[in-house]
């Protein structure tokens, strides 16, 4: 993923943040169980929010256990992982392998080609036991590739492939709080797709790679900063109104933090160096 979906650290009481980081440290065990060190090398804050997010809403039995690792050899820290965990490392390996395929067949980028060798075992079988998940991963990104190949610039269609494989992701279960987490899901998606996009408008152009906001600049589609981030907040303010619709209570502050605080994280950074730049 793109790793926009983390805490606001100055935000966040310490009891919080290490709450929080107990989950990141016990998705890294999971993902090191599960896939080794490669597995391990695909943590991520995206699929840590949705590990916190799932453990909130179900409140599954955890386990909690003190240990070192490579990053932090001399304290021991607390992991905590439950079924949550593991699903979210399933879906981080789902992910990366099929992320890795499309670059490599869109750029033949040599590293996304061994990524996908390396996780193809692993991706086969957690694809195979969640099967609605991978399915539609894959057509959403066939879809999107499609559709950058014909220079489409509607932002909501855009958008919404990775909007629509997001919210598959987030729907563990389908009971009752499906269609809320769905919907939580697919808005997070369309926020991410469109932060990264309009993030990397100059980039993209540089290297002349598709972009949505590009796209549509060719039609007479042409953005403020403030319409950019108008668009983005309005994304989010329905992912934020998906998420209120969840009895979560545990872990309420810190999905909260990330929520209304954490996705903007370097925002404003980014686009006051883009305007120094100019």
């Amino acid at each position: 993923m793109f790793g926009y979906i983390t805490v606001c650290q100055k935000e966040l009481k310490i009891k919080d943040f290490d709450l929080y980081r107990s989950y990141y440290c016990g998705l890294c065990h999971a993902l090191k169980k599960q896939y080794g060190r490669t597995g391990q090398m695909l943590l991520n804050y995206d699929m840590t929010f949705l590990a916190i997010l799932l453990s909130a809403l179900y409140e599954p039995e955890e386990e909690t256990v003190k240990a070192r690792c490579i990053p932090h050899p001399v304290r021991k820290h607390e992991e905590r992982f439950c079924d949550v965990t593991r699903y979210a490392a399933d879906m981080t390996v789902l992910l990366a392998r099929e992320k890795a395929l499309d670059d490599w067949t869109d750029e033949k980028k040599l590293p996304s080609r061994v990524l996908a060798l390396l996780l193809e075992g692993g991706a086969g079988k957690a694809g195979d036991h969640w099967i609605r998940q991978r399915n539609s991963l894959r057509e959403n990104l066939a879809g999107l590739k499609l559709d950058e190949q014909k220079e489409e610039y509607d932002i909501d269609r855009m958008a919404g492939y990775t909007g629509r494989f997001l919210g598959e992701i987030f729907v563990w279960k389908e009971d009752v709080w499906e269609p809320h987490l769905r919907r939580l899901g697919y808005y997070l998606g369309k926020f991410i797709y469109l932060r990264d996009a309009w993030e990397d408008r100059e980039k993209d152009r540089k290297k002349e790679n598709y972009n949505l906001f590009l796209a549509g600049a060719k039609h007479g589609k042409n953005y403020s900063r403030e319409q950019g981030q108008d668009m983005l907040t309005d994304t989010m303010a329905h992912a934020c109104a998906a998420f209120e619709r969840l009895p979560v209570i545990r872990c309420g502050e810190i999905l909260r933090n990330i929520l209304y605080a954490g996705v903007w994280n370097g925002f404003a950074a980014t686009e006051d160096a883009r305007i120094e730049v100019k």
